[in-house]
This record gives structure tokens, sequence and C-alpha cells, in this order.
């Protein structure tokens, strides 16, 4: 049988173009430029196989960033796996929004609280080298996983901690964060869009957050003032619909200049607000 070429490969998989070039570009070890070079190249049977085996994989539902093992964010190389969420080009919103309160010229303390892969937290220490971030995640998996993308990435300023939100923290701390981050569960238990694109195959428990989804922003925002420094900042992405009610936290939790800001797409996605 005469070898399918990258074109006809493309063809035969049944996927969406970009979702069949990345499968195709990773089996090979290429870039998708590479491919469009060479869309009359046969394929060797090995590599042919493997990426049908991927596209098949695919056209059940499975992310392309778990096929992979990689997800691009904040012109990061991220490694990911099922024990974290997929990083999203909405929370680079949240990144975007705490940058813009972190001087870049002075040291700072900042905490990143369900890391997950990491990708807030190397994000802001990427941009902020002077500042020191501590990010946590109950997950021990998703540690590892955070822990080596700093590792490969050469990031040294994050240090990892294991626990659920503050528990690892003091109480009270006398030397408190400039700033505190997070992208928690924030999805309505139950929710009809759990059973729709990626989310069926990432970890519930960093997807669900109770009956209203506000369960662990409540925690949080509660949380907050006792571990930030005077005039320090706290912002959070929330759901498409709860920025309303997360700026009543912000505003019950004593906050003050509360802001909310958009995502790309114009969606409301981040509150931040600075202790009094």
């Amino acid at each position: 049988m005469t070898p399918a070429t990258v074109r006809q490969a493309l063809a035969q998989s049944s996927l969406v173009p970009v979702d069949g070039q990345v499968l195709l570009a990773h089996v090979l070890g290429r870039d998708r430029a590479w491919l469009i070079a060479h869309a009359g190249d046969p394929l060797s049977r090995e590599d042919a196989d493997r990426f049908f085996a991927l596209a098949r994989r695919r056209r059940e539902g499975e992310p392309v960033a778990y096929l992979t093992g990689w997800r691009e964010f904040w012109g990061l190389r991220l490694a990911v796996d099922p024990s974290v969420l997929i990083p999203r080009p909405e929370t680079e919103t949240l990144v975007e929004v705490a940058l813009a309160r972190l001087p870049a010229d002075r040291a700072l303390r900042v905490l990143d609280l369900g890391t997950g892969s990491g990708a807030i937290a190397l994000a802001i220490a990427s941009e902020r080298p002077l500042a020191q971030v501590v990010a946590t995640d109950r997950s021990p998996a998703a540690l590892a996983i955070a822990g080596a993308n700093a590792q490969r990435l050469g990031i040294v300023n994050v240090a990892f901690a294991q626990g659920d939100w503050y528990e690892v923290l003091p109480p009270e701390a006398s030397d408190g964060f400039d700033l505190i981050a997070s992208n928690p569960p924030y999805v309505v238990a139950g929710d009809a869009h759990l059973r729709e694109g990626d989310l069926p195959f990432e970890p519930i428990g960093a997807l669900v957050a109770g009956d209203d989804g506000l369960a662990a922003l409540r925690l949080i925002v509660a949380g907050a003032p006792g571990r930030l420094a005077s005039g320090g900042w706290l912002a959070v992405e929330h759901g498409y619909d709860q920025s309303n009610a997360v700026q009543r936290l912000f505003a019950d939790a004593g906050f003050q200049n509360i802001v909310p800001a958009r995502d790309l797409a114009g969606i409301p996605r981040v509150v931040a607000g600075r202790r009094a």
C-alpha cells in the first residue's frame, strides 16, 4: 500500500484542520508550518499509525492538550495531563489584571491558590523576576506537574506547597502578600456545560464548587484580607454570569477599589479588589 502523504493523512483523520495539524505535528516532532511546506511528503507506517490512533481518541472527545501533553499559556509551553485543568486563553485576563498591580522594579510576594499546572504562578513569576511567588494546590499530582514545568522553564522564583487554599499558610500573615491570585472551581454542580467539549475529561474537583459555583470563591475572598499586606490586591477568575455576586463577596469582605474585567471575548471574567 502506498504510504499516505501529510495532506492525505490529515484529510483521512476526519478532524477539524487545526486539531489534525497539531496532532500530526506532535507525532512528527515538527510544527504546523512544516506540515504546510511538506504536504506531499509520505508518512512512515509507524507515524501514520500513531497519528490515526490519536485522531481516533480525539474524535471520541479527548482534549488535544492531553493527547499531546502540552498547552501554551502566556507564551510558556506547559506540560499538562488529566490531573490538571487545561490552561485557557481567558485565564490570561487574570494574569494581565495581576501584572497591572505588581510593580516590576521591587521585591514582591505573590500567592497563587489552586495552581494546577502552575500556569498563573509561572506567568507572573516570568514577568516579575523580583517577585517571590508561592503556589498552592491540594493535589500532589498537580504540584508534580507544576514543579516540573517550573524546572523545565528555568523559573526559579516560585515555591510550591501542598494544601487546600490557605491551610498551608499561617492563620494571620505578619508579612502579607502583595497580591493573591486564583482561578478556582466555579462551575455549578450539575451544570450542562460539564458534559461538553473538554470538560468531561478534566478533573471535576477543579471545576465544580457547590450548588451555586461560589463555594471556593467564598473561602478565598473571606480568607484573603488576613493574608494580604496593607494595600494588597486579590484577583480571581469566575464564571461568565458570576461577576456581580463575586463583587458583592469582595465588598462584604471589606475590599476597596473593586474592579471587574472582561476577557478578549467581552465576557466578565475577573474581579480584583484592594485591601483597605
